[in-house]
């Protein structure tokens, strides 16, 4: 995932500000063997990031939150990095009075899926904490633990589709980078947990603290283009079996040809109807909307690593002129293709034609 910031804009003197909770906020992140080390250590610097502002600043002499983790059992762990954490407690000993619950993700949670002890004992915690949430593939854990059922949620990219078939009953967002509802909240996965991190941290102190932490931390505070994983649902919706797969791998590497329905299903022997209601049940989108997402991907691969001009991207992408792909990419990242240039593009600094130039790149 991106991460990248513009400074924010200071506050302005004399503003309203959001009084900080009364006692220190306990957030605590459940790790475990081979978990991803950045799904833990990410969310927590967000908060104790947090927390050292206020007091650098004279706004409390305690701490707003204190940080701690969880495991299977007290001690030390191999992450999947091969770097080692330390449980301050484990699920046994854990104690009571925790705000937050936070759940990492990495290859270690497939192991822990039919862990019984621990799915009793996130159900239990989710009768007692203020919130719950996982960060990547810690959703496959709350959803175990029958904590998703009907409700909406999000997780890694790479692995919606499996995540998708294992628990049906999940409103799965796969191209959002955080999902939140009511107490409980989950994310994409690594970077996007400080997303959500600093999404709490905004709901409990203020969007002051927030910002600040985020300019510490060299991120944004809510990222340009919208909460799209960009690649997400591109990746996530490849059919399993031919000929599909394989018309989309042409899809793929062909995004400047003809793409019309009546052209794809030409290809497959297929009448248009046909081959759309077929494309539509096997991949969980129309023809368009691939061929559209498709078309979007490979402008902003081609925005991002190289100085190709607009018109030239188009015309590589299939998206025809610079005002239609200008809004295909509002419509589908957020933003236009020159500002996403302008702020993902390290080398790029040159005026585009068609009037869709980047403004010079500003220092951070």
């Amino acid at each position: 995932m991106l991460a990248a910031m513009t400074k924010p804009q200071p506050v302005r003197p004399g503003a309203p500000r959001r009084p900080a909770p009364p006692r220190t906020l306990r957030v605590a992140m459940l790790a475990f063997p081979d978990v991803q080390v950045l799904d833990v250590m990410g969310p927590l610097e967000v908060f104790s990031r947090s927390a050292r502002w206020l007091r650098e600043e004279g706004r409390r002499t305690d701490d707003a939150y204190s940080v701690e983790i969880i495991g299977l059992a007290r001690g030390a762990f191999r992450t999947s990095s091969g770097l080692r954490l330390h449980a301050d407690h484990g699920i046994g000993d854990a104690p009571r009075g925790i705000d937050t619950l936070m759940i990492a993700g990495g290859r270690g949670v497939e192991a822990l899926r039919s862990h019984a002890p621990l799915r009793r004992w996130i159900r239990r915690q989710a009768r007692s904490v203020r919130r719950l949430a996982s960060v990547c593939t810690g959703a496959f854990l709350l959803a175990e633990a029958g904590l998703l059922d009907g409700r909406r949620a999000t997780t890694h990219w790479h692995h919606c589709a499996g995540f998708a078939r294992a628990f049906p009953r999940v409103r799965l967002e796969p191209d959002t980078i955080f999902v939140r509802d009511g107490s409980l909240s989950t994310s994409a996965g690594v970077t996007t947990g400080m997303d959500l991190a600093l999404a709490l941290v905004e709901e409990d102190l203020g969007r002051e603290v927030a910002l600040a932490a985020a300019r510490e931390l060299v991120l944004f505070v809510k990222r340009p283009g919208g909460q799209a994983q960009f690649s997400a649902q591109l990746a996530a919706q490849l059919a399993e079996h031919e000929p599909l797969r394989d018309l989309q791998t042409y899809i793929l590497e062909h995004p400047g040809d003809d793409l019309s329905v009546e052209r794809l299903a030409r290809r497959l022997a297929m009448s248009p109807r046909h081959f759309a209601r077929v494309f539509n049940r096997e991949i969980g989108m129309t023809p368009a909307r691939f061929v559209a997402a498709v078309r979007v991907e490979t402008a902003r691969r081609l925005l991002e690593e190289t100085s190709q001009s607009i018109a030239a991207v188009c015309d590589a992408c299939g998206l025809g002129t610079p005002e239609t792909m200008r809004r295909a990419f509002v419509k589908a990242i957020g933003i236009a293709p020159s500002h996403y240039r302008e702020r993902f593009n390290r080398s790029h600094g040159q005026t585009s034609p068609n009037g869709d130039s980047p403004s010079p790149r500003r220092s951070t």
